[in-house]
Order: C-alpha cells, then sequence, then structure tokens
C-alpha cells in the first residue's frame, strides 16, 4: 500500500470516533441505551465493542503481524463478548474515550509502517490469510457497518421507525 492510497483511508478511519460522540450527543442517557425494535447494538454497546474491538481486535493484529511471523489470529466475536462485559452498563464517555484513543494508537501504527511491513502476514480465524495492508481496509468495513447500525437507530428513536436488522459483530 502507497501513501496516496493510505492517507484518505485513514482519515476516514479517524473520523468514526467523531461520528459515534455526534450520535452521543442527539441522544439522552436513557436513549443511549435503547435497542433497535429489530434487534443489535444499542449506542453504548456500539461504542463499547468498537472500543473493545480496537485495542483487542485490530491493535493486537497489527502488533502480532509485526512482531511473529505468520501468527495465527482469533476473531474476535464481540455478541459473546458484549454480553460477558454486560456493555450495557457502562459508561457511554468513557467507551468513546477508549475507542477515540485506541484508534489514535492503531492509526500511528500504520502510518509509521515501512512499505514492505504492509505485506506482513498472519491468519485470522475464519477468514484465512490477512495482510497489514488489508487491516485498515477491514477497519473502514467494520465502521461503516456500525455507523450504518447507529444511523438507524437514531432514526428509529427520532423518528420513530425500526431500524433494519443489525449484522454480526464478529471481526
Amino acid at each position: 500500500m502507497n501513501r496516496r492510497e493510505l492517507e484518505p483511508l485513514l482519515m476516514t478511519l479517524e473520523s468514526t470516533p467523531a461520528l459515534m460522540s455526534r450520535a452521543a450527543r442527539a441522544l439522552s442517557r436513557c436513549e443511549a441505551r435503547l435497542r433497535p425494535a429489530a434487534g443489535g447494538f444499542s449506542l453504548v454497546e456500539n461504542v463499547w465493542h468498537l472500543a473493545d474491538l480496537e485495542r483487542e481486535g485490530f491493535g493486537v493484529r497489527i502488533r502480532r503481524i509485526l512482531r511473529e511471523d505468520a501468527p495465527a489470529l482469533l476473531n474476535f466475536d464481540g455478541d459473546r463478548i458484549a454480553r460477558e462485559r454486560c456493555y450495557q452498563e457502562r459508561d457511554l464517555e468513557r467507551g468513546l474515550s477508549l475507542f477515540a484513543r485506541a484508534r489514535m494508537l492503531n492509526l500511528e501504527a500504520l502510518r509509521a509502517l515501512s512499505p514492505s511491513d504492509w505485506a506482513r502476514s498472519g491468519a485470522q480465524e475464519g477468514v484465512g490469510r490477512i495482510t497489514l495492508a488489508d487491516i485498515p481496509r477491514m477497519m473502514a468495513a467494520h465502521d461503516k457497518s456500525h455507523e450504518r447500525d447507529v444511523a438507524g437507530l437514531l432514526r428509529e428513536i427520532q423518528g420513530g421507525r425500526p431500524a433494519e436488522a443489525s449484522t454480526s459483530a464478529v471481526a
């Protein structure tokens, strides 16, 4: 991946924490814990999922691929982790802060990669071989799915229309 391809993608990834903060400002504390009628995460759950995945999924993958030769990388089962960690009971502002910080650290790590680093790879459970060049693309696709989910949730809460069913949070 060259700088010209990378920078617009990383700038897009930088915007997701701000989008989640904007969504949080649009809802009351109670509304931030409402789940879509069709199922899926509340805003609080979305934010904590993003924060934990950023640190324990994407961050770990980046570090391990850089340090190890072809590491075996586990999936991040977001649905299971959300239940086990009781995301719904957690503090929204803390989740937003952790997500923003973890995203910043991952973007700094990606920006520091040498051209040869981008080809380093690992094997992700359920996905197969991935390279460091794949990770920002995976992050962007994952962000887009949560941005759509949160936008639908906001429409449902503010306009009374049910949001579409959410996608799986396995990444």
